[in-house]
C-alpha cells in the first residue's frame, strides 16, 4: 500500500541521503516527453475568489509601479524645492529601490511563517507611512530619504508577495495568462509614472506624486482582509518567532545594503577608489558571503533556500531577471531625461514621448502570456525577448539633438516589444525550472533579482552618465560642475541662445553621457541573451503544492488523492527511457508514516513511494523512515511526474545490476548523476501512469514493524 499524507517534504539532505535526479539536463539522451509535455494542459479556471485576489494585487501593484517611476520627470523640480543637489535627486530614486530590493527575500520568508495576508497588510501600512513622510511632512531631503526608504520596504513587500500569492493559487500552466493582469498593472504604472509626475509638476506640485498613493493605500487596506484569505496551519506566536532566520536576515540585509550604498556612491558622491566607496562594498560583500554560508550550514529554516540555486537553468534565469531590471530602469530614468535635457521638452511631454514603448509593451506581454500558456513553453520568449531588447538598446545610442520623432518612436517600439516578452517569460521560466514546492520562493527570488537589478541600474547608470559627461566636458573645456548639477542646469541651458557655443557644447556632453548609458545596457542585453541559452526545457504542467490555501478557491493540489473507486493493481508497473534502454520497473511501497518528520514541516500534500531491496525491514519511529539496504523516495505530482529522487548511498546504477534481488535499482538507467545531490528543479518522467494503479502492497514479510501507514492511490491523469 502506498502512502499519501497531508504533510510536507523536506529536502532529502535533512535525513542524510544523497539524491539522484533524472532530466535532460543531466543526460545526453533525447527525451521526447520533455518536448511534447508529459501532461495535457490543466483545465483550470479561477473562481470569483481567485479573481478578487488577482484584482486586489493588480490595484496595489499599479500603485507601487507608479511610485517607483513617478519621480523621473520630477527630480529637477524636487532638487530645487528641497534645496538639494543632483546627488540628492539621484538618491531620491535610489533610496526607494535599494530598500525595496534588499528586504524582498526576507519578507517572502516571513510570509511563510506569519501568513500571506498579514505580511501584505504590514507592507501596505509601511508604504502608507513612507508616503506620509514624503508628503506632506518632508521639508528637507533627510526626512524625504527616510520616507522613501520606508516606502521601499513596503513596496518591495507588495511586489514579492504578489508573486508568492499567485504561486499559491494559480497552477503554473495557467499562471502566465492570469498573472498578465498584474504585469499589465506594473507595466502601466511604470510607463505612466513619468507622465503623471510631469503633469503634477506643471499644474500642481510634486507633493501630488505622493498624495495620489493614498486612495490606493486605502483600497488595499480594505480589500486585502476581505479577499486575500489564505489559510495555513495555526501555530503560536512564540513558535513563529522561533522559526524566523534572524541571523541570516540581518547578515543578508545589512550586507546587501552596505554593498549597494557603496555601488551608488561610486563615481557620483565619492571617487571609485575612495575609502567611502570601497569600504562599504567590501563590508557588504563579506556580509552577503557570511549570510550565504549561514543559510547553507547554520540556518534551521533558511530564508534563502539553497534548493533555489542548485540548477544551472535557475541560476541563468535569476541573472537574466537581474539584468532585465538593470536595463529597464536605466532606460526609464535616462530616456525621459534625454527628452528634457536634449530636446528641452516639458516633464509632461517627456512622459508622453515614451508612449511608443508603453503602447507595445503591454500587448507584447499579454500576447506572450497567452502563447506561453497555450504552448507550455517559455524559452522561445526569453530568447526572442533578449534579441529584440538588445536591438532596441543598441538603437538608443543613435539618439542625439537632431533625431527625428519617427526615428526615436520606432526605437522605443522595438525596446518595448522586447521587454514585454521578458516580463512574462522570465517570471514563468524561473518557476518552471524550480521544484513545485519552491514555486512561491522562486517567484519571490525572481522579483528580488529584478528589483536588485533596478537599484543597481539606477546607481550604475548614474555613475556612467556622470563620468562620461565629465570626461566630455573636460575635452570641451567646460566645468564639470555642469555634470554634477545636470538636472538643475537644464533650465539654464534652455534659456541660452541656440547658437551659443556653450549651449552647443553642453548638449554634446549630455548626448555623450546618455550614449554611455545606452552602450552599457546594450552590452548587458547581449550578455543576457547568451546567458539565457543555458536555460533548459522544463514542463509547465505542474499542480500547486503550497502551505497556503485560498478559502473557496479552486486549487489544483499536487499530488491529488485518487477517488475511492480507483482500481487496485498491485504492483504498479511502468516503463520509461533509460541510458541502458527502456525497461520496466516494479514499484513497492515506501514506509513513511504519520510520525515522519516530513509531515510537520509545512503541511503540503506530498506522495512518498519507493523501491526496496529484499532485506532488513525496520520502521524507525525517530526518523519516520523505513531502513533497508537501499531505499528510494519519490515526490510525486499529478500524472506521475517525479520531481525529485532520494537515493540511499548503497544504491547502484542499473548497469551494475546482476539479479532479480536488485529489482529496486533496475530503474536508474536514465541518469548520469546517480551520486549527485538534491536538485529540486530536476524532473524524471515516466512514460505511462495508469489510472487507479496502486503502489504496492508489500510482500507480507515487508510489513513487519511498519506502522502508521495509510493506503492510498497514485494520482491519475
Amino acid at each position: 500500500m502506498a502512502h499519501f499524507y497531508q504533510g510536507a517534504s523536506r529536502p532529502a539532505e535533512d535525513v542524510g541521503y544523497p539524491v539522484m535526479s533524472e532530466t535532460r539536463e543531466s543526460s545526453n539522451e533525447y527525451d521526447p516527453h520533455l518536448e511534447k509535455g508529459m501532461l495535457p494542459e490543466v483545465e483550470w479556471k479561477p473562481s470569483s475568489k481567485e479573481y478578487a485576489v488577482m484584482a486586489t494585487l493588480a490595484i496595489i501593484s499599479l500603485m507601487v509601479a507608479l511610485d517607483a517611476t513617478i519621480l523621473v520627470s520630477v527630480l529637477p523640480t524636487l532638487a530645487v524645492d528641497l534645496n538639494g543637489t543632483a546627488t540628492d535627486a539621484f538618491w531620491a530614486g535610489t533610496s526607494y529601490l535599494l530598500t525595496s530590493a534588499v528586504c524582498q527575500p526576507f519578507i517572502a520568508a516571513l510570509s511563510d511563517i506569519f501568513g500571506r495576508k498579514e505580511l501584505l497588510l504590514v507592507s501596505i501600512f509601511l508604504f502608507t507611512l513612507g508616503t506620509l513622510l514624503c508628503a506632506p511632512v518632508a521639508r528637507t531631503f533627510t526626512v524625504f530619504f527616510v520616507g522613501r526608504s520606508i516606502q521601499g520596504i513596503g513596496g518591495g513587500g507588495i511586489i514579492t508577495l504578489g508573486q508568492v500569492i499567485f504561486a499559491d493559487i494559480v497552477p503554473l500552466r495557467q499562471r502566465p495568462k492570469f498573472f498578465a493582469l498584474v504585469q499589465i498593472s506594473w507595466a502601466l504604472g511604470s510607463v505612466l509614472g513619468p507622465l503623471i509626475g510631469g503633469l503634477f509638476v506643471e499644474h500642481a506640485t510634486w507633493a501630488w506624486c505622493f498624495y495620489i498613493n493614498f486612495p490606493f493605500c486605502a483600497i488595499g487596506l480594505i480589500l486585502v482582509p476581505i479577499y486575500v484569505k489564505l489559510t495555513t496551519v495555526k501555530s503560536s506566536l512564540v513558535s513563529k518567532l522561533a522559526r524566523v532566520d534572524w541571523i541570516g536576515g540581518f547578515l543578508f540585509i545589512g550586507g546587501l545594503t552596505s554593498f549597494l550604498v557603496g555601488i551608488s556612491w561610486g563615481g557620483v558622491q565619492y571617487a571609485w577608489g575612495s575609502v567611502q566607496t570601497i569600504g562599504p562594498i567590501i563590508v557588504g560583500t563579506a556580509g552577503v558571503v557570511l549570510a550565504i554560508v549561514w543559510e547553507i550550514y547554520g540556518a534551521r529554516e533558511p530564508f534563502l533556500r539553497p534548493s533555489l540555486f542548485r540548477s544551472g537553468s535557475a541560476l541563468a534565469t535569476y541573472v537574466c531577471a537581474l539584468f532585465q531590471g538593470f536595463i529597464l530602469f536605466c532606460a526609464l530614468y535616462y530616456v525621459p531625461f534625454y527628452f528634457t535635457a536634449v530636446k528641452f521638452e516639458s516633464p509632461v511631454q517627456a512622459g508622453l514621448d515614451i508612449f511608443p514603448a508603453t503602447c507595445v509593451l503591454l500587448p507584447s506581454s499579454i500576447v506572450t502570456s497567452l502563447i506561453t500558456t497555450r504552448m507550455g513553453r517559455y524559452r522561445w520568449a526569453i530568447w526572442s525577448g533578449w534579441v529584440i531588447t538588445a536591438i532596441g538598446c543598441g538603437l538608443l545610442v543613435l539618439l542625439d539633438a537632431d533625431t527625428e520623432t519617427a526615428a526615436w518612436a520606432t526605437i522605443l517600439i522595438v525596446f518595448g516589444i522586447g521587454h514585454g516578452m521578458l516580463l512574462t517569460s522570465l517570471n514563468i521560466g524561473i518557476q518552471a525550472v524550480s521544484n513545485v514546492e519552491d514555486a512561491g520562493r522562486a517567484a519571490a527570488m525572481y522579483a528580488f533579482m529584478r528589483a536588485l537589478g533596478m537599484s543597481i541600474g539606477v546607481a550604475v547608470g548614474g555613475s556612467v552618465f556622470l563620468n562620461v559627461m565629465i570626461n566630455e566636458l573636460a575635452e570641451l573645456g567646460l566645468p564639470e560642475s555642469i555634470a554634477h548639477n545636470s538636472e538643475v542646469y537644464v533650465e539654464a541651458l534652455s534659456q541660452m541662445d541656440p547658437e551659443d557655443p556653450v549651449r552647443i557644447a553642453s548638449l554634446q556632453a549630455y548626448v555623450t553621457g546618455f550614449q554611455g548609458v545606452y552602450w552599457t545596457i546594450t552590452a548587458t542585453a547581449i550578455a543576457s541573451f547568451f546567458i539565457s541559452l543555458v536555460i533548459k526545457r522544463f514542463s509547465m504542467d505542474k499542480g500547486l503544492q503550497s502551505d497556503f490555501t485560498l478559502e473557496g478557491g479552486r486549487a489544483v493540489k499536487a499530488p491529488l488523492m485518487a477517488s475511492s473507486s480507483s482500481t487496485m493493481v498491485p504492483p504498479a508497473n511502468y516503463s520509461h527511457p533509460g541510458s541502458n534502454g527502456t525497461h520496466s520497473s516494479n514499484y513497492t511501497q515506501s514506509a513513511f508514516g504519520a510520525d515522519s518528520p516530513y509531515s510537520s514541516a509545512n503541511a503540503s500534500q506530498v506522495s512518498q513511494m519507493g523501491w526496496q531491496t529484499r532485506d532488513n525491514v525496520a520502521y524507525d519511529n525517530t526518523t519516520g523512515l523505513a531502513r533497508r539496504d537501499s531505499i528510494v523516495a519519490y515526490y510525486i505530482q499529478p500524472g506521475g511526474r517525479i520531481v525529485s529522487v532520494n537515493l540511499h548511498p548503497n544504491a547502484r546504477r542499473s548497469g551494475e545490476m546482476g539479479s532479480t534481488s536488485d529489482l529496486g535499482m533496475q530503474h536508474f538507467g536514465a541518469a548520469t548523476n546517480v551520486d549527485g545531490r538534491y536538485d529540486p528543479s530536476s524532473e524524471s518522467l515516466l512514460q505511462e501512469v495508469r489510472a487507479g494503479d496502486q503502489l504496492g502492497p508489500y510482500p507480507a514479510e515487508y510489513e513487519a514493524g511498519i506502522t502508521n501507514v495509510t493506503p492510498a492511490w497514485i494520482p491519475t491523469r
